[in-house]
């Protein structure tokens, strides 16, 4: 192995922010695995005069790997980025954190330009435990949507960059109380109404405060719930950036793919004419729906064969994706998924199903997510 000083890498290290790569001691033994937090100021500097080394081979780019990385390992890899991406977000410093959002960001675009139909069954099967990781994970379900949309309308890859990062960071000041909306039973109460309608303007002068100085990423997050009708907040303004108004359909749709108290998700074919039908002629709302399909990969789908399962792969039309078939006509469950093709008449989709589905009986057995990336990876 070769090794580098540690001292020579202090722009990859930032206090609260996972280690992005092993710490060795000056006889090359382990100290901090990559993935542990620096706690101090102190202790960071601690490790920069006692001459602590890092493996050469560890400086590949978090991209490198991911785009080189077997197909297999794609989902640890995702639960890995989503961890280190809910770290970072929720402790924003007093500066320098549009590089923490750089960092985080990376990996996460590796990942959906990857693989983007295991980025899109993120969104319709990964739901946050916990009031900031609803949050946390809400924003990356539309960093994922925003980046995929984006690519479609054949925006530059500055501006693909710039949406996925506002998309993570506009509800920053916030996540919290998302997570006790999507729990909670009763009607919002006077302060909650109150922090809504604030957010985005606190999320604008959050990430000014911790060094964000972009103005169309803090226009973006300003105006992501401003509306054509001049209905939308905070200022009710008619005409937005292109960015935010990516942002705010994106919001929407991937709003309405997660459960809340009270009220399950919806399918994904019934999110998708929603938002048709209130933005008829909108080329981001087209774009958005065209990305996804009325069946994306996560959906829970009834087959004209009697079976049911679940959409792996998206299809050349909205209606015809691949699917894993993992129950049989009569409703038991099968040993392995089995692949058909929607677009052969015989397996054509009937409807999309509810996760809860009793049809689908994996779909609330406790190995289900383990069973469905397997099928989405295969």
């Amino acid at each position: 192995m070769q090794y580098i000083q540690l001292d020579a890498l202090k722009h990859h290290l930032r206090v609260g922010v996972p280690l992005p790569f092993n710490v060795h001691q000056s006889d090359h033994k382990l100290l901090l695995a990559r993935g542990q937090i620096v706690g101090s100021t102190f202790q960071l500097e601690a490790l920069f005069e006692r001459g602590m080394l890092v493996d050469i081979a560890e400086l590949e780019t978090a991209r490198e790997r991911i785009l080189k990385a077997p197909r297999k390992q794609l989902p640890t890899i995702w639960d890995r980025a989503i961890d280190k991406a809910g770290q970072a977000l929720l402790v924003l410093p007093s500066d320098g954190f549009e590089a923490v959002v750089e960092e985080v960001a990376q990996p996460l675009v590796a990942l959906v330009e990857r693989d983007p139909d295991l980025a899109i069954f993120q969104v319709l099967r990964r739901h946050g435990n916990g009031h900031t990781q609803y949050g946390v994970t809400h924003a990356i379900h539309c960093a994922i949507a925003v980046f995929l949309s984006a690519h479609r309308l054949g925006l530059a890859a500055p501006e693909v960059q710039r949406a996925f990062k506002a998309a993570l960071t506009m509800n920053v000041s916030m996540f919290e109380l998302q997570g006790q909306l999507a729990t909670q039973a009763g009607p919002l109460t006077p302060g909650q109404r109150e922090a809504i309608h604030a957010h985005p303007q606190r999320s604008v002068q959050m990430l000014q405060v911790a060094g964000v100085s972009d103005a169309e990423w803090l226009a973006a997050v300003a105006q992501h719930h401003e509306a054509s009708d001049g209905k939308g907040y905070p200022v009710g303004l008619r005409e937005v950036t292109p960015l935010a108004a990516l942002l705010h359909h994106c919001d929407l749709y991937t709003a309405k793919l997660s459960p809340r108290h009270g009220r399950d998700a919806l399918t994904a074919d019934v999110a998708a004419r929603r938002l048709f039908a209130a933005n008829p002629g909108s080329p981001m709302a087209a774009a958005l729906i065209k990305e996804f399909g009325l069946y994306p990969p996560g959906c829970f789908v009834k087959l004209k064969s009697g079976e049911t399962g679940v959409v792996v792969r998206r299809g050349a039309s909205a209606h015809s994706p691949q699917v894993a078939a993992m129950t049989d006509a009569r409703g038991a469950s099968l040993s392995e998924p089995v692949t058909r093709d929607t677009a052969q008449p015989a397996y054509a989709i009937v409807s999309a199903l509810g996760a809860g589905c009793a049809r689908l009986p994996l779909a609330q057995d406790a190995l289900t997510q383990d069973k469905l990336m397997a099928a989405v990876c295969a």
